[in-house]
């Protein structure tokens, strides 16, 4: 069972980071894709590092607690009941959380994971991106519990090439135990790569000519002479209308026309067989929620199943559009001025939302605040917060629904507070 390794969002879950710049000379030290890798980094050598330990003997930083369980359960939505009361236990997908070092990190970390990124930095394969993760659950955490825990490099892959780019896969597997007893395997997988040479966007150029050569040709009859005339006439108005074209373009070149600024863009949700149907609901200014056909549970957001009974078929049921805050977030960095630009709503009733300060017109970007919106049937979503400061959101505000234009292509469900719901 896979478990959750990183939140998902407007940000990109890639973790990438930037190709380090490397002279001409050094380029096929550095392993651009389809050069190879240096003749030192072979795949012997990466694979001397299976094996080595990345942490020994790791002891969790807490013992397994109901806090942690309860804010656990209340982030993803999960009330399964063997998770409360007296003899709870912790969800098996928490294995990870347990082992966590937090902010400041493992103190016990060995130095031959950082050892071997060196290694493939050096190689130039420079950025990173997080593929998946497996766990096996060999017995229940419960509250009270003291997790210890070891972690080795289990695998290093030969040298693959995929659509980010060429690199090597490195697994590895992190064994946990409980009170002494192990109580679940944990493997998470990266590639290290270096990524894909995109070819630059250039102008079309015309292609130069070839100077002029002298050559011994038979004498020409009159027919042709007259023909080489009109040729060498055309030749010219073709020569002439070259040149005018060049001046513009000189003339252009010197005084500029400042292009006309595009407002920036959302980022465009992602559309697949699973949740095609909400989208097709927006689309119409309906809010769509799932509902299991067998045991009628509501869920948000879609599924192809039931988390509850399992069953894949399903209903729905149009929301009301009524809810309230049940928590939010302020974002202030990075700036993204395309949350901050005034929308229209999508019906164009209702008064012309106020500017955001800084936001159009500018680079700039002001805070803005997303909210995890409890709905009056009982399910949540994640959505903007608008028509209000984003310093004055609070937990419990009633919120209405309503559909924005946020441009000409894209249309979403946001929540403006309910009149008389800023007090």
């Amino acid at each position: 069972m896979s478990g959750v390794f990183g939140a998902s969002g407007a940000v990109g879950a890639s973790g990438v980071s930037g190709a380090r710049g490397a002279s001409p000379e050094g380029a096929t030290a550095a392993g651009r894709p389809g050069d190879g890798p240096p003749p030192d980094l072979t795949h012997e050598r990466l694979k001397a590092y299976e094996g080595r330990p990345t942490a020994a003997a790791g002891v969790g930083r807490d013992l397994v607690n109901e806090p942690m369980i309860r804010h656990w359960c209340e982030a993803v939505g999960d009330t399964h009941p063997a998770y409360r009361g007296p003899d709870a236990i912790a969800p098996p997908t928490m294995l990870q959380a347990w082992t966590m070092g937090g902010l400041s990190g493992h103190a016990d970390r060995s130095g031959a994971y950082d050892e071997l990124s060196r290694l493939l930095d050096s190689a130039g394969y420079t950025s990173i991106v997080a593929t998946d993760c497996e766990q096996e659950y060999l017995r229940p955490l419960r509250p009270g519990d003291r997790i210890t825990f070891d972690s080795v490099i289990e695998s290093v892959s030969e040298r693959k090439t995929t659509k980010l780019g060429t690199g090597h896969f490195i697994t590895t597997r992190m064994d946990i135990r409980a009170d002494g007893e192990p109580a679940g395997t944990h493997r998470f997988r990266v590639l290290k790569y270096a990524p894909a040479a995109r070819l630059p966007k250039t102008a079309e150029r015309p292609k130069a000519t070839e100077p002029a050569r002298a050559v011994e040709r038979p004498q020409a009859t009159e027919p042709a002479r007259a023909a080489e005339q009109r040729t060498a006439a055309e030749q010219r108005k073709a020569a002439e209308q070259h040149m005018s074209a060049a001046a513009e373009q000189s003339a252009a070149a010197e005084h500029p026309k400042t292009p006309e600024r595009r407002p920036p863009r959302r980022p465009r949700p992602v559309i697949n067989r699973d949740n095609a149907g909400f989208w097709e609901g927006v689309r119409g200014h309906r809010l769509l929620i799932q509902r299991c056909t067998g045991c009628r549970t509501l869920r948000f957001p879609w599924l192809p199943g039931c988390n509850a009974c399992g069953s894949p078929d399903w209903d729905t049921v149009e929301a009301s559009g009524a809810g309230t805050v049940f928590s939010y977030v302020v974002m202030h960095h990075p700036p993204f001025p395309a949350f901050t630009v005034p929308d229209q709503p999508a019906d164009g009733a209702g008064p012309a939302p106020a500017a955001a300060p800084g936001a159009a017109g500018s680079d700039a970007a002001s805070p803005y605040a997303v909210g995890l919106i409890e709905l009056a049937e009982g399910v949540r979503m994640v959505s903007n917060i608008v028509g209000i400061p984003y310093d004055k959101v609070r937990i419990g505000m009633p919120v209405l629904l309503e559909f924005l234009c946020a441009d000409e292509e894209l249309e979403l469900p946001v929540f403006r507070v309910a009149e008389g719901g800023e007090g």
